[in-house]
């Protein structure tokens, strides 16, 4: 057993393999696995022959299943890593705004998300690219906001990985110069990730979850109790993060982070938590998991105890600082220091192997819950939006469930095969870009809920010039690591302080699309046809009106060519 000594006088880099942590995480993950596989007999319907029953579930979650969904989807293994290494390397600044964001993030839901059930459960709409093209009349702002889903998921999906691959760092797994040896662990989990999901579509991610997000709260809970007494206290443990972040960093002449958040870091600060609030909901894989649930007040209900999960945030997010109280050594088996296994070095120095190994089961499943989800929401964006709108108009819903089963297997293979051949840095910068990108389908989604007074044309437009000058600005940001896409940040124009790069881009988005929607209608542009009524936005599971699945829920618009 691992005690304060460890603390004290921490260890050097590991170059075993911790046996008995290693086999409670192998335990789990055949648990898990079990589970995945026999999911796709809970809740059966219409033999997963259609994207409702295979990629939403059958649209039939109740309260508590929707909460573990979302929340498994949300808390992914790489904000288990990721937030508290932020605040172990740099401070409160890039770890603790996360906090703020998704307890901004809940009312904003329980505002909107329940309109987009309710619209989505009359008219049969999948993903939210099918309500806009039912909105708007416009198969190229749907497309639009498709492709910007599916590729803004596509590198959140790559970083699922580094949660599982700091794991098996720490677990002294992965070493040697054979890539193949090195990296079959990953090939293992992902070949049989694709299986069950496969097998089993949402109904896997969705059972998954319960051991997932049972796993957090309690290695949380237990670690947030248990280590600040034997380290020290709160006290020792502030002071010390304190003391390292004013420590001046050799190679910036900087210092190290903060502790708090500095008056010149404050629109930055903001502006992240809005605009990253804003962004959460935007993404396919966060409304597959609201569109899966069985009524509008399972939604609404949701936004009132997700908040939860903030909490516990908040205390992982300090087990940062307790890292550093504990003099972890983070140092991977290259022999270079790493603060992504900070938590996991944390639980290996400070827990019995066996508790350190529930912890890394925590955060690897933790990794294959939301890699499910997210596989599932792309697959179904590109199998709706793209095949069925552009390929084959004609397809049947047992065609659109098979495509879309073969598309989440290849997205899949894209994550493994982009963060195996590439630095982890460029999954990382791609994926603070996608963030940027998804919040410019926000004025086409969220406006559109509440108001058809924009112009379809302005709307793109509008999303044009919001993704050019996110993209712009986000090239332009340099860090320790890249010359290129280095953050998020940079100075807003005529406030003249660091704020988020994609908040100052949809300002700019929704005043071009609104200068430009004036104009159109001036000029008597057509604006398309909107398919929906206002009671749609209003509908709950018991409404007559209710369309079966349809795999063309738009038909009274036959013109393969119609804009």
């Amino acid at each position: 057993m691992n005690t304060l000594v460890a603390a004290a006088n921490p260890s050097e880099p590991n170059t075993g393999v911790n046996g008995v942590a290693l086999a409670i995480l192998i335990i789990f993950f055949v648990v898990v696995t079990v589970l995945g596989f026999l999911a796709a007999r809970w809740r059966r319907g219409d033999h997963l022959n259609s994207l409702d029953e295979w990629g939403l579930g059958g649209r039939s979650f109740g309260t508590w299943i929707t909460w573990f969904l979302i929340g498994g989807d949300i808390y992914t293994a790489y904000t288990f890593i990721a937030v508290p290494a932020a605040m172990f390397a740099t401070g409160v600044v890039g770890g603790f705004f996360s906090i703020p964001y998704t307890i901004v993030l809940y009312p904003m839901i329980f505002w909107f998300m329940s309109r987009l059930w309710s619209v989505s459960h009359r008219h049969g709409y999948v993903t939210s690219a099918d309500f806009v093209r039912g909105r708007y009349g416009s198969r190229g702002l749907s497309l639009a906001i498709a492709i910007t889903g599916f590729v803004a998921t596509m590198p959140y999906i790559a970083l699922q990985l580094v949660g599982i691959q700091a794991v098996l760092e720490v677990l002294g797994v992965g070493g040697g110069s054979n890539w193949f040896v090195r990296d079959l662990p990953l090939f293992i989990a992902f070949i049989v990730l694709a299986a069950y999901t496969y097998s089993s579509g949402l109904r896997a991610p969705a059972i998954i979850a319960f051991v997932k997000d049972i796993l957090i709260y309690l290695v949380v809970i237990v670690a947030i109790v248990w280590l600040p007494s034997k380290i020290g206290g709160w006290d020792h443990i502030f002071s010390s993060a304190e003391t390292k972040m004013d420590t001046t960093n050799p190679k910036t002449g900087k210092p190290t982070g903060t502790f708090l958040v500095p008056p010149a870091q404050n629109w930055a600060y903001v502006t992240l938590a809005f605009g990253s609030a804003m962004a959460l909901f935007m993404y396919p894989h966060s409304v597959t998991a609201a569109l899966s649930s069985k009524s509008r007040n399972t939604i609404r209900k949701n936004a009132a105890i997700l908040p939860a999960y903030s909490f516990v945030l908040a205390l992982l997010a300090l087990l940062g600082w307790v890292a550093i109280a504990a003099k972890t050594k983070p140092i991977g088996l290259d022999g270079k220091a790493n603060p992504q296994l900070a938590i996991p070095q944390l639980f290996e120095d400070q827990f019995p192997s066996w508790f350190a190994g529930v912890a890394f089961a925590a955060i690897a499943i933790g990794a294959l819950v939301p890699a499910a989800i997210m596989s599932i929401a792309a697959a179904n964006t590109f199998t709706r939006n793209i095949y069925k709108e552009w390929i084959k108009p004609d397809a049947t819903a047992a065609q659109e469930a098979k495509v879309s089963k073969l598309v989440s297997l290849i997205v899949k293979v894209f994550a493994v095969a982009f963060v195996l051949g590439m630095d982890k840095q460029n999954a990382i910068n791609l994926q603070l870009l996608g963030g940027i990108w998804i919040l410019q389908t926000f004025p086409t989604i969220v406006a559109g809920l509440f108001t058809r007074w924009f112009h379809r044309w302005a709307l793109l437009a509008g999303w044009a010039v919001g993704m050019a000058y996110g993209t712009w600005k986000a090239y332009g940001v340099a860090s320790a690591a890249t010359s290129h896409f280095g953050g998020s940040t940079a100075i807003m124009p005529i406030i003249g302080q660091l704020g988020y790069i994609g908040l100052t881009a949809i300002v700019l988005n929704f005043a071009v699309a609104a200068v430009l929607t004036l104009i159109f209608r001036a000029a008597k542009v057509p604006d398309g046809k909107d398919s929906t009524v206002p009671a749609d936005y209003f509908a709950d599971s018991d409404d007559p009106k209710v369309r079966a699945y349809d795999p063309d829920p738009f038909p009274d618009e036959a013109e393969p060519g119609r804009a």
